[in-house]
């Protein structure tokens, strides 16, 4: 007990509480949402639902500060083996959705389902940030940009693969790009990279992109794709109605027409911002913007005053997660992005993505704890 009580002295003393009372807020915020997207159900099970995880993920959140990064990131391929293992398990407690999807597991005795994905993101950028800072004197060889190519390839296959989530394989793929540029990778592998990626880009549209995934991206070049708006675009177009009903201050809480109708089935998971739209209106969504916007930034800004080059990556890559689901997310709601199924962080409803992204803060928090003692470049980007 005497342990227990000095570690939570040292956590409130030391940890990023700033950070942790932005993740809470954001969470509570998101829980009066989530209560009106869901009032139609009559059920206060998603409520509750949600609170625990938030309630684990504070738990979490603390219980990460306290352990030092370092000592994960040195079992790196114990890692590796971890995140094939539980995406593996797909195959056997996995799933599916109406699309084919499976990216959730449904173990026994467990009474919610877990999303692997979810938590292979925060593992991968440890993983990542430990195999750039082993080759940080010659990132830009061959050697380590394979090294850290193919350990993104091997991450976004398990999830095509075991899940058949291609939503989820682009944020590993957009996490490598931001570590690897914020790291010191030279710019001519990224040209090269692109242009790679555009050379095999029709055997992949071809052979690997499901015809509903190539529909989703299709119509906003071809209006023929579902002209009536009945099929591929009725999400879409729900969610457009529902931001342009709200209009600038909206129709007020738990008032929200469409809201209170159901009109998109995932309005209190992926279209949770149009719901938002709807009931608190434009101001609402800045609201809502604001506080996500504050969230990242104090995840850069604890990378930026780190002098550890392996510490400020994972926080860098943290951010360009939460950076690209908000990106994703706030576009497929105003119809400029396809709908791959990427929640709002902390406000969507989820378990698994609500204690995951506690976790992930919590890395930071324990980064924030720990100021490395060594002397280092205060630049993000290393010199060459």
């Amino acid at each position: 007990m005497r342990r227990l009580v000095s570690a939570l002295t040292d956590f409130f003393r030391r940890g990023d509480l700033l950070l942790l009372f932005l993740c809470v807020v954001t969470s509570a915020f998101g829980m009066v949402v989530i209560a009106s997207a869901t009032r139609y159900s009559g059920s206060n099970r998603y409520l509750i639902v949600q609170a625990a995880a938030i309630v684990l993920g504070v738990i979490l959140y603390i219980a990460i500060s306290l352990l030092d990064v370092e000592l994960l990131a040195e079992h790196r391929q114990l890692l590796l083996v971890f995140n094939a293992l539980f995406m593996a398990m797909l195959l056997i407690w996995g799933v599916e959705d109406n699309t084919g999807n499976r990216a959730w597991l449904k173990l026994p005795l467990m009474p919610v389902n877990i999303q692997p994905s979810e938590i292979c993101k925060i593992t991968f950028v440890i993983i990542l940030a430990k195999t750039m800072s082993v080759h940080r004197a010659r990132l830009s060889s061959v050697r380590s940009v394979v090294s850290i190519a193919l350990i993104t390839a091997f991450m976004a296959g398990l999830v095509v693969v075991m899940a058949k989530d291609a939503g989820s394989a682009v944020v590993f793929a957009f996490i490598f790009l931001v570590m690897a540029y914020v790291g010191g990778v030279r710019g001519w592998w990224f040209v090269g990279g692109f242009a790679a990626i555009a050379a095999v880009f029709p055997v992949f549209w071809n052979n690997f992109v499901a015809s509903y995934q190539k529909d989703r991206i299709m119509m906003f070049f071809d209006p023929t794709i579902d002209p009536t708006g009945e099929g591929i675009r009725w999400d879409t177009n729900r969610s457009i109605a529902m931001l342009s009903g709200g209009g600038v201050s909206g129709q007020g809480l738990f008032h929200g027409t469409m809201t209170g109708n159901h009109s998109i089935a995932a309005q209190h998971t992926d279209f949770i911002f149009s719901a938002i739209g709807e009931e608190l209106g434009i101001l609402g969504c800045l609201f809502t913007l604001l506080l996500l916007t504050a969230i990242i930034a104090r995840c850069i800004y604890v990378g930026v005053k780190t002098p550890n080059y392996m510490n400020r990556l994972i926080c860098i890559g943290i951010a360009s997660t939460m950076v690209f689901q908000v990106l994703i997310n706030v576009g497929m709601c105003i119809g400029v992005f396809p709908v791959i199924g990427l929640t709002l962080p902390f406000i969507s409803y989820g378990g698994s993505s609500v204690v995951t992204t506690f976790l992930a803060m919590g890395l930071i928090s324990g980064i924030h704890m720990r100021p490395d003692p060594e002397s280092a470049s205060p630049y993000i980007q290393p010199r060459y």
